[in-house]
């Protein structure tokens, strides 16, 4: 699920989709030691919205697995506590923060992630970390995004996400005939500006 806006955006749905961006941003960039349930991730990506006063009434993500169920435990990342399965390398989770203003506007931020090892400096406990490494490639909508919200750290990562759906969706998307596709492909991509 991806919100897109076909009009011109208000400052309030750009702000709420803003924010739920960067919860997106932060779950799929969190680092988290091995053993770690999907609970104790969902904050991450609340908090964005929390620190607005805003919140959503759903889980932020759920597993994608092996008989081809859409939603497919045991894992999940959600607020109930009594998920304690811990995450694992391989294991494909979704990162779905979102926000629904009643009867005006919704948004939801969907990619599917992998769960990866992360090579880092130290192994406290000799433990494993773990990280995300993202399966869906498809733009975040640019006129959507609030600026001023995001912080260097954000904008990087969606450039580098930017970069990385550029590079592996074009060379599969033809020559001449998709051109209009293509174009609105490396307009979607193109590396946000500075602030």
């Amino acid at each position: 699920t991806r919100t897109m806006h076909f009009g011109e955006p208000t400052p309030r749905e750009r702000e709420c989709f803003t924010r739920v961006l960067k919860g997106h941003i932060a779950l799929a960039t969190a680092v988290f030691p091995e053993g770690t349930p999907g609970f104790v991730l969902d904050a991450f990506a609340r908090r964005p919205l929390w620190a607005a006063g805003l919140d959503y009434r759903h889980g932020t993500g759920h597993g994608v697995g092996a008989a081809l169920a859409v939603h497919e435990g045991p894992h999940r990342i959600a607020h109930q506590f009594e998920n304690k399965v811990p995450l694992e390398a391989g294991m494909i989770v979704s990162n779905e923060p979102g926000y629904y203003a009643d009867g005006e506007f919704g948004i939801r931020i969907e990619n599917l992630l992998v769960v990866v090892e992360k090579n880092t400096p130290h192994r406290f406990g000799d433990k494993t970390y773990l990280g995300f490494d993202p399966l869906t490639l498809v733009p975040i909508q640019r006129r959507l995004i609030d600026l001023e919200l995001l912080d260097s750290a954000e904008i990087a990562y969606l450039d580098t996400y930017h970069g990385r759906v550029r590079k592996e969706v074009l060379p599969l998307m033809g020559g001449a005939a998709n051109e209009a596709a293509r174009s609105w492909l490396l307009a979607s991509t193109e590396p946000l500006p500075p602030r």
